[in-house]
């Protein structure tokens, strides 16, 4: 019975998080509509391309009717909400492709850099706080943190400017963006995970301050505690006590991060895609935003807030399972 029971407490949390979500979700896609609404930029324009340039105002009209967008945006977004609530996002109108399509085609992508870089960070933010953590003061511990703070304050598309520079142009070890060679036709698994080093290396490197700091404080704070120190008394070795004791309780803080990272990783996402050409999502937020391209908009504004939606429940489904005291039903 006891077995049960935390997970019956996961499945009512998730459940209260999922109602909750619905009213965030649709007021994230009515906002997109109203921003995109009052933006500068013309979809009709966009869509056209050159040939709006020399088309008469007659044929720019009907192009804006074919695209639904000459009626007030309130319109189009309860039309658009009631196909998305069925499946159909509606059609890009800057790509040319459905909603679902273009998502589909790139979101795969999008998922394996941030994946892979948020291992990075959690194996190396991990590693490097707990060292630094065990002997907070030394030399390692200094020189660390102080990268940590320099790293915390660089920008994603700088690093990884500087790692193209450095790395493709310099060193000529890795190659500078893509998915696969020049001269290649072809996708294979091996020039992916050559071209997939950068980026999710330069992103995970981006987010790494968090995790070691997190994991330096609690680590360090909890070897200063009376069970540990208890430990020690007892005989212990030491790599029992770091990992038995002190590694326990210093990553419970880190677990929050795990969710609380999620918008800063969509966004450094975004950046690192541009900076390394990265056929992910991040080429077409921009284009969508730049052309007011209203489905693609919002759909992908909706995938990226379910993503941080995921993200915090995550965490807090992680803490409350390292942390019993913490409970679900909070």
């Amino acid at each position: 019975m006891s077995r049960r029971l935390p997970w019956a407490a996961m499945t009512r949390m998730t459940g209260r998080r999922a109602l909750a979500a619905v009213p965030v979700l649709l007021g994230v896609t009515l906002a997109v509509f109203a921003v995109a609404a009052a933006s500068p930029f013309d979809p009709v324009k966009a869509y056209a391309g050159t040939a709006g340039l020399t088309a008469s105002q007659e044929n720019l009209d009907q192009i804006r009717a074919n695209l639904g967008v000459d009626r007030p945006w309130p319109t189009q977004w309860w039309d658009w909400l009631g196909r998305a609530v069925q499946g159909d996002f509606g059609d890009s109108a800057v790509m040319r492709l459905p909603v679902a399509d273009v998502i589909a085609e790139r979101v795969g992508w999008s998922a394996l850099l941030a994946a892979t870089a948020f291992l990075v960070a959690i194996a190396l933010g991990t590693t490097l706080g707990v060292l630094a953590g065990r002997r907070r003061g030394g030399l390692l511990d200094r020189a660390v943190s102080s990268l940590a703070y320099t790293l915390e304050a660089a920008p994603a598309f700088w690093l990884g400017l500087l790692a193209i520079w450095f790395f493709a142009l310099k060193l000529g070890a890795l190659p500078a963006g893509g998915l696969t060679d020049t001269a290649s036709d072809t996708v294979t698994a091996g020039q992916v995970a050559t071209h997939l080093v950068l980026p999710a290396l330069v992103l995970g490197i981006s987010q790494l301050p968090w995790f070691f700091l997190y994991v330096r404080q609690g680590v360090g704070d909890a070897l200063e505690e009376d069970p540990v120190r208890g430990a020690r008394a007892r005989g212990l070795a030491e790599r029992t006590v770091l990992t038995g004791h002190a590694l326990r309780s210093g990553m419970l803080p880190m677990l929050t991060l795990v969710g609380s990272r999620v918008p800063e990783l969509i966004t450094g996402a975004l950046l690192v895609e541009t900076v390394f050409s990265w056929p992910g999502i991040a080429a077409a937020t921009v284009q969508a935003a730049v052309s007011a391209d209203f489905p693609l908009l919002a759909a992908l504004t909706v995938l990226a807030t379910a993503a941080v939606l995921l993200g915090n429940l995550l965490s807090d489904l992680l803490y409350g399972l390292a942390d019993p005291r913490v409970g679900f039903d909070g």
